[in-house]
């Protein structure tokens, strides 16, 4: 790295793009961190040393599972060589906006862990890989067909349970109408067409939903599946 430090232009590449959504642009900036540190040859346990912390604290700063501190983020640009007091205003201002609140947040009281850290991932992905051999992907169910997953078993939810659910898997589809959508690819068993869930107008309204689905620029490769039941972990790719 030479003494003009990181180049500006390519330090806040991408970064305002993804400055509407927290989570994505939160592990954006904590990868672009990770560049910088790398870049300027400096070990993950001297960075941690630098902010008073650790190299963990550091892996979870770099990859976007933690909210970031304007000190911290301060010292660690200072100790990769950004000096450019524009440079380091525009990416403190992306730092604030990264620690808004996520979308899911507001269904804190239905998420499990392990599908808040989920979502922050798809979010964040450029490329999602699913394959799925029961019900029909998250991200291509009509309302009435989440509907009906969810109230399958014995241990179905509440009925108000279900409509939050059903509002939740809705705004998750947004996803895939925002300016830069991830490329997914769903590989569906047949049977998920051939399994019912919910009367036969509930499924017409479905196979009419992923046929228009299929022809967006970032639709599934095949009209196909995945699981989705809130309490199962999902097959899924991200990158």
């Amino acid at each position: 790295m030479d003494s003009a430090g990181p180049d500006s232009e390519q330090l806040l590449s991408g970064l305002e793009d993804s400055a509407g959504d927290a989570a994505v642009l939160r592990m954006r900036l904590g990868n672009q961190l990770r560049r910088l540190r790398e870049a300027a040859g400096i070990s993950p346990e001297e960075a941690g040393f630098e902010i008073r912390g650790s190299r963990s604290k550091i892996s979870r700063l770099e990859n976007g599972r933690v909210k970031l501190k304007n000190r911290d983020v301060t010292d660690l640009l200072l100790l990769y060589g950004v000096t450019d007091e524009v440079v380091l205003s525009k990416f403190l201002a992306l730092v604030m906006q990264s620690n808004g609140p996520d979308w899911w947040g507001e269904y804190g009281d239905i998420l499990p862990g392990w599908l808040e850290t989920y979502l922050g991932l798809e979010a964040a992905a450029t490329i999602i890989r699913t394959c799925e051999a029961q019900f029909v992907h998250g991200l291509f169910q009509t309302a009435d067909y989440a509907r009906a997953v969810i109230g399958l078993g014995r241990n179905a939810p509440p009925e108000d349970e279900i409509e939050r659910w059903v509002s939740l898997f809705l705004r998750r589809q947004e996803l895939l109408s925002r300016p830069d959508p991830p490329n997914v690819w769903s590989v569906m068993d047949e049977a998920v067409l051939r399994r019912p869930a919910g009367a036969a107008p509930v499924m017409r309204a479905q196979f009419r939903h992923l046929i228009e689905v299929a022809k967006l620029p970032c639709g599934p490769e095949s009209a196909g599946n995945a699981s989705t039941r809130p309490d199962q972990p999902p097959r899924k790719a991200l990158r």
